[in-house]
């Protein structure tokens, strides 16, 4: 029989697609994937390390599969991703029953690392520079309507709080004409959706070429949006500091791509946003806010802000609290600050914000944030929306899910014709902070214009 393989993922987008990298390359060598890892001859722990609760998910995780291990000594375990590109040996220290650890540059040698710490010994090969372009990697897709393509890897940005230059390197633009030919492929196959990803995507192709042979980000949104057969585009994350004209209009102008924007503001204090060298001011972010707005209607926003970094005083929190009041987000993803070594905002401990206070902040954001949500959410009942399928509720087997042009996730009574893939309009019925309900109005072909 052949063997079988789990992968778990930790961490964001660009995680979930290396592991469905890592899959197909697994299936093109001839194992079978399992959603049971009880069942799974290897188990692959893709990380991510972008806080410090993501580590603690990991060596947890790692705590529980030791007793796997000693009822199945034959079992592998590999830990890959971003922090196994900063741990590196660490990994097997605090976890000595793994059998293999690689990072993010090396992701192609997962098989070939497998294969030779079957021979005996725990296998560590973590470079610092990419090993060839992931992107050219077979791919087992967890979805057969939507997909991400990664448009470019690594962060030239130097934020004080991320470890993502260190753990991804430098960026590194993809070609246009790959991209293109990788998205027409998709659309072959059935693909009507794609979200672009890239760590700061807004900045693509300032790596590739020179003055009007340089591809901008506005001319990939143009050129993606003309390939037949992609109804949907979206992508993340933008950095405000590179979110110029021309990618506003391209936004505004190109059919396929949705009218929703995921916008990091992290602080609204400028002098917290000169503390963690963001490059921008809670000023300038409005006026770009404003000026996407103005250009594209019904646009959702969603942003990322961070609660308690270091030196946060009570009049910077305050002034977050305000551009939020004023940017009126759809949704936040809120977080507490988390240090992370090798950064230079985790060498500010002199500054450090008490738990105590952080939480109380985190809770005053998080009460603003969801009541901007509601009131956005609210005013969409009695309209009629289309939905991309997702397929059945997780909650509730009796309902699918899908979300709109702006993201936002509606749930419907299912019915035949409402499977995975398929477009349909519905009429909200109802609205929560985070998501929407709706009744079926009509369904629409997949191959509609």
């Amino acid at each position: 029989m052949p063997r079988r393989f789990h992968v778990r993922t930790f961490g964001c987008q660009m995680n979930e697609h290396d592991s469905e990298r890592l899959a197909g390359l697994l299936v093109e060598g001839g194992m079978e994937a399992t959603d049971d890892p009880e069942a799974a001859d290897v188990i692959v722990l893709n990380t991510c390390c972008i806080r410090e609760n993501a580590d603690n998910k990991l060596y947890g995780h790692l705590g529980h599969l030791k007793a796997l291990k000693a009822r199945r000594p034959e079992v592998q375990i590999a830990v890959g991703g971003c922090l196994a590109q900063k741990d590196r040996d660490r990994v097997l220290e605090r976890a000595g029953h793994v059998d293999v650890v690689f990072g993010t540059h090396n992701l192609a040698r997962a098989p070939a690392l497998l294969e030779l710490a079957r021979g005996g010994g725990a296998v560590v090969e973590v470079l610092e520079e990419h090993a060839g372009d992931l992107s050219e990697l077979p791919a087992q897709r967890v979805s057969g309507h939507s997909a991400w393509v990664t448009i470019q890897i690594g962060c030239d940005n130097s934020c004080t709080f991320c470890i993502v230059p260190h753990v991804r390197g430098p960026e590194i633009s993809r070609r246009l004409g790959d991209i293109t030919h990788e998205v027409e492929q998709l659309a072959a196959t059935g693909v009507s959706e794609i979200t672009l990803l890239g760590q700061n995507v807004n900045s693509y192709g300032r790596d590739l070429g020179s003055g009007q042979y340089r591809p901008r980000f506005a001319d990939l949104l143009r050129t993606v949006d003309a390939v037949d057969g992609i109804r949907r585009i979206r992508f993340t994350s933008p950095h405000p500091k590179d979110l110029r004209p021309e990618t506003i209009a391209a936004m505004a102008e190109c059919d396929a791509v949705c009218e929703q924007l995921h916008l990091p503001l992290q602080s609204g204090s400028d002098r917290t946003l000169a503390r963690m060298h963001r490059g921008y001011t809670a000023a300038r972010y409005l006026q770009r806010l404003d000026a996407a707005r103005a250009a594209i209607p019904d646009l959702a926003v969603t942003t990322d802000i961070i609660v308690g970094f270091p030196g946060e005083t009570e009049a910077d929190f305050e002034q977050t609290l305000a551009v939020v009041e004023t940017a009126r987000f759809d949704a936040a993803y809120t977080f507490i600050f988390s240090p992370r070594p090798g950064t230079p905002a985790a060498e500010m401990r002199d500054d450090s914000v008490p738990a105590d206070v952080t939480v109380a902040r985190m809770d005053r954001l998080t009460a603003s944030v969801e009541r901007h949500a509601l009131e956005h959410n609210r005013r969409r009942i009695g309209r009629t929306e289309e939905i991309l399928v997702d397929g059945p509720s997780k909650r509730n087997p009796s309902r699918v899910s899908g979300r709109t042009r702006q993201g936002k996730l509606v749930h419907v009574p299912g019915r035949p014709g409402l499977e995975a893939g398929s477009y349909a309009r519905v009429r909200i019925t109802d609205a929560a902070p985070h998501w929407l309900t709706g009744l079926p109005a009509a369904r629409i072909p997949v191959a509609a214009a």
